[in-house]
């Protein structure tokens, strides 16, 4: 069915602001939307562009179900547009949160930025993808897909600022509500009659059931089933989009900018010289950051395509930033690495700007994460750009050991100062563990992140990685500081505890639902 003429058509050359308003009270949980939306850009089967949640409330026989239309929010201030490294997202002049697939190099930090879980790597050609409001069909002045298909018209799209258009007349004249306000990305998608847990996915409650039947393997019992909570019974899969290569890439990362950050450490406060800081250092600092950058191209989705990063940049991603900071901590590297090879010290003129690189290097994943909006565990970028270089001095000086056992003798007053920096490096770490754990619990995301590294699922993996890769290290090196032996298992355990954390603490922050 076509719209009336003239009712959904663009004014050109003016700003307009596209919305939906979809009204909960007439929805009737068809599906009919998520049908439309998977025709009109057939979207392979297993993601979705929109979808229909599906919660409950009470107890047999007093129960209700509940729906939820969830989909892109095509936000004001969209951090999925500010994330991409690629200009692949982008804001049109009516409103329209619109993507260019041919320019997305499938990085995923599109999805952590989005806190409405509205973004997905397509499985055909690797690209993210979302809603973008049927732009095609806007553009020949015809509604979305999903708004005429749907047979109680429980959807509106247009013009949320024309008091005219059906959208902005219900948002003009009914109480609407938007998802996750406090995110403050301006949303763009209206609810009215919503039932207020739909909106704050970290209220439901979890079963171990399906949607019309229970499951025989892990049946629902009464310590679990909680009639005062709404629970969500049908939902469409969303997958966390980073893993190991992203915790395998901050560790070879801590390693490149640690280095040569105890190697100007031991220059300036033990006058250190030799072989070891001048030549070994600089280049396990360039074989990490090699190592780091074939991990970032390796999980892109479109790894083919990395090099759009530097022919279509967008300078406000910390992706593109951090990239660029790596790539000229690498060059200093090379250069320290020459002057090293060249003769018996490297200048000062060197030194200096390569140590603020490597700070630069450790530190700047933390302003990454808080960018990524969706995940309130990362949103405490100075804290982490704290940790993240305390972190980069364990893994340093932990290398810096290792270098030192195969060249030099182990009574020598080079490894006593690189026992004392790691022993430094892991007090401080104890003790950035500690106010990770007691930080104000800002959001309730927050809350069940961290809840889920002490006593959750992650615990089984955090508690041991404490105990072996932190305490364990530290009480060897604090009480047989002088058996070389004894120096090389701790620095072992620290290196491997160092990794175990990286990829707990990325899980963490993605075991919380956004939608």
């Amino acid at each position: 069915m076509l719209p009336e003429a003239g009712a959904f058509c663009t004014i050109r050359g003016s700003l307009m602001r596209y919305g939906f308003v979809i009204d909960q009270d007439r929805c009737i949980g068809c599906h009919a939307c998520t049908v439309a939306c998977k025709e009109e850009h057939q979207v392979p089967i297993g993601v979705f562009r929109t979808w229909v949640k599906y919660v409950e409330t009470g107890a047999f026989p007093e129960t209700m179900r509940h729906f939820g239309v969830m989909r892109c929010n095509h936000c004001d201030d969209a951090p999925c547009i500010e994330i991409c490294p690629t200009h692949s997202l982008f804001r049109r002049s009516d409103g329209i949160v619109d993507f260019d697939n041919r320019r997305c190099i499938g990085c995923k930090g599109c999805m952590q930025a989005c806190p409405y879980d509205a973004l997905y790597i397509d499985p055909n050609n690797n690209t993210a993808a979302k809603c973008n409001f049927c732009a095609h069909r806007v553009e020949q002045n015809l509604e979305p897909a999903c708004v005429i298909v749907c047979p109680t018209q429980a959807i509106l799209a247009g013009d949320l600022d024309d008091s005219n258009s059906k959208p902005g007349a219900v948002i003009a004249n009914r109480e609407t509500s938007v998802r996750k306000p406090e995110k403050e990305t301006q949303p763009k998608l209206h609810y009215v009659g919503i039932h207020d847990d739909l909106l704050q996915p970290t209220r439901l409650l979890k079963q171990n059931t399906l949607l019309f039947a229970d499951r025989r393997d892990t049946p629902m019992t009464l310590s679990t089933f909680d009639p005062r909570k709404t629970r969500e019974v049908y939902d469409v899969p969303h997958p966390a989009p980073w893993g190991w290569k992203i915790a395998a890439y901050l560790w070879t990362k801590s390693i490149a900018a640690g280095v040569l950050l105890v190697a100007a450490f031991l220059i300036a406060f033990f006058g250190v010289r030799g072989t070891l800081v001048n030549v070994v250092n600089p280049t396990i600092a360039l074989s990490a950051v090699a190592a780091t950058l074939a991990l970032l191209i390796f999980d892109l989705k479109r790894p083919d395509r990395f090099y759009y990063m530097l022919i279509t940049p967008n300078f406000r991603s910390w992706l593109v930033l951090g990239g660029n900071i790596l790539v000229v901590y690498g060059v200093l590297a090379a250069v320290w690495l020459f002057f090293g090879l060249s003769g018996p010290d490297v200048p000062a003129v060197i030194v200096w700007p390569t140590v603020m690189l490597a700070v630069a290097t450790a530190a700047y994943s933390a302003f990454l994460f808080a960018q990524a909006k969706g995940r309130d565990f990362w949103r405490h970028k100075w804290f982490n750009a704290w940790q993240l270089l305390v972190q980069a001095l364990i893994a340093g000086s932990g290398m810096q050991w290792i270098a030192t056992m195969l060249q030099q003798p182990a009574a020598s007053d080079q490894a006593r100062h690189v026992a004392t920096v790691l022993k430094m490096s892991l007090v401080l770490w104890v003790i950035n563990l500690a106010i990770e754990l007691v930080l104000p619990q800002r959001t309730a995301e927050e809350r069940i992140a961290r809840q889920s590294l002490i006593r959750g699922p992650l615990s089984r993996h955090f508690l041991p990685f404490v105990i072996l890769g932190v305490l364990c290290p530290l009480g060897i090196l604090l009480a047989f500081g002088n058996s070389p032996a004894l120096v090389t298992v701790a620095t072992i355990l620290a290196l491997f505890g160092l990794f175990w954390f990286e990829y707990v603490w990325v899980r963490a922050a993605q075991s919380v639902p956004l939608s």
